[in-house]
């Protein structure tokens, strides 16, 4: 891959490959499945499978986000395992503390700092699906009418 340019590779595959999800629905939408897509928008920009620099933000098994980064060199291209960092923080870890490993890991080293905002986002969402959720609060009765029905349930 490393002798075929981004470009290129985006022309060829921007219409079929594994990754597409196209919708008939809502203006023909697409979207994206990669896992190095932070917005799943099917677009070059956030194409992790064509960009050499990607960045993927997934959660933890046990809870947290695991940052996913490909390498940069090219000696690793041809085996895919080896080629990917992940760097991971726990669900115990502050909020505030993740977002800011998230960005020291890409932007503050000039990788992707375009995309700061989105992984920043993306991390953000996740954190907010793993908190446990609150119970709603008993609706209280509104008027004199339903205070005077609530009274009379009461007794």
């Amino acid at each position: 891959m490393s002798n075929i340019s981004a470009d290129l590779i985006w022309e060829v595959t921007r219409n079929h490959n594994s990754y597409l999800v196209k919708r008939r629905t809502g203006g023909g939408t697409q979207f994206s499945r990669d896992p190095f897509n932070l917005t799943n928008k099917h677009s070059r920009k956030y194409g992790g499978f064509v960009n050499q620099q990607a960045i993927g933000i997934q959660p933890g098994e046990k809870g947290g986000v695991v940052l996913t980064t490909k390498k940069q060199h090219t000696t690793t291209s041809h085996t895919p395992a080896s080629s990917v960092n992940q760097t991971s923080w726990g669900p115990n870890k502050s909020e505030r503390k993740t977002y800011a490993g998230i960005v020291g890991h890409t932007a503050k080293r000039g990788y992707r700092p375009d995309l700061r905002h989105e992984a920043v986002a993306r991390a953000s969402a996740i954190r907010q699906s793993q908190r446990p959720k609150k119970d709603s609060p008993e609706k209280k009765p509104r008027g004199a009418k339903a205070k005077k029905i609530a009274e009379s349930k009461a007794t």
